[in-house]
């Protein structure tokens, strides 16, 4: 018989602990070969459910206790791009389903929470009202669906425009479940619509959003100095979640990220992003480190986004002290054959490191 604990609430667990929630399915399913880059829509729910069953498992196994449902990016507007717009609840109800499964998958302990999820548009016009009643009306479905599926709470992410925002947060707060918003300004650091990330975050915070905070674009050296901002100017909870890439001052985000280290077989598209961007990955004590000063600072909703990899959201976890099933497997140079200091490596084998 399963001893599983009563589930808390997303907002009992963040008045107590941090929660790491680990984001980034699009990278990831396009990684391990099930998607599409640059078209990015989430078809895995619907063609290969247990690929993306496993990449719930890897992430939970690595710490998140979130099981965020893949339906980013599956909304109405996308799915008419790829003339699948029939596909449109069945892909959303079939993504929902697995991360619910996957939350029950317990022996023991707290079932992970099951977010929904719904994100910037792309097709938001500040300047076409038509626009923008489609754009709350997709909001509003996915956000049913994810009720009626038993979602715990609904995550709006990867927003440019602070008024799109808004509408998402206020269609949120209709279907009653705790909301996070997360805002992600492109290179000009500020929304598209002229508002800056401080105040976008403030009024979010105002009209009733539970956490406020960044994700996608920047890494986390961009993203930093904003965290930073926010939290000095909110009250509630804080989100950070950047990208594993290693953006910078010229290149905030990573769309015009540069890699200048000459390659010889550059992508065909002229950019590094979204396909070319490998050698400008960050290393797991990037990471660490990152996670470590949001933290200090009381930033308490902590993740990864584009190029999470169950590898770095374990670096969240140990960044915070917390001890995962991933733990178990953490880096153990003591015993490499050549590097390690275990007194059974042979003494030639270490001379020899220098020279490897």
């Amino acid at each position: 018989m399963k001893n599983v604990v009563k589930k808390k609430g997303l907002l009992e667990r963040l008045s107590n602990d941090p929660v790491i929630c680990a984001e980034g399915f699009l990278f990831e399913a396009e990684r391990r070969g099930y998607m599409s880059s640059g078209e990015f829509v989430p078809e895995i729910a619907l063609e290969n459910p247990e690929a993306l069953r496993n990449i719930h498992r890897d992430f939970q196994h690595a710490g998140s206790e979130v099981v965020l449902a893949f339906t980013y990016n599956g909304h109405r507007e996308k799915m008419r791009v790829i003339n699948k717009e029939h596909l449109l609840e069945p892909l959303n109800r079939a993504a929902l389903q697995i991360a619910k499964q996957v939350s029950q998958e317990v022996s023991s302990g707290e079932q992970n929470l099951i977010a929904g999820n719904i994100s910037g548009t792309h097709i938001w016009d500040p300047n076409d009202e038509k626009s923008k009643q489609e754009v709350r009306l997709m909001f509003r479905e996915m956000i049913q669906w994810a009720k009626e599926e038993g979602a715990d709470y609904i995550i709006g992410e990867t927003f440019y425009f602070a008024d799109e925002a808004y509408v998402a947060l206020e269609e949120i707060k209709k279907s009653e479940l705790p909301a996070v918003l997360t805002i992600s300004p492109m290179a000009e650091n500020i929304m598209r619509d002229g508002i800056s990330i401080i105040d976008t975050c403030k009024q979010l915070e105002q009209r009733g959003a539970d956490v406020v905070g960044m994700n996608c674009f920047r890494g986390p050296s961009t993203m930093l100095p904003d965290i930073k901002k926010i939290r000095d100017s909110v009250k509630c909870h804080v989100a950070a979640l950047p990208i594993c890439y290693r953006t910078n001052e010229k290149h905030p985000t990573f769309f015009n990220l540069e890699d200048h280290n000459n390659c010889e077989c550059p992508a065909p598209h002229g950019r590094a992003f979204p396909t070319a961007l490998d050698p400008l990955y960050c290393n797991r004590y990037e990471i660490r480190k990152f996670i470590e000063e949001v933290y200090s600072i009381g930033v308490n909703y902590l993740g990864l986004c584009c190029g999470a990899s169950p590898m770095l959201i374990r670096e969240v976890a140990n960044a915070i002290g917390r001890k995962v099933p991933a733990s178990k497997f953490n880096e153990k140079m003591s015993n490499h054959f050549m590097y390690g200091s275990n007194e059974r490596i042979p003494s030639h084998s270490k001379d020899y490191g220098p020279n490897a």
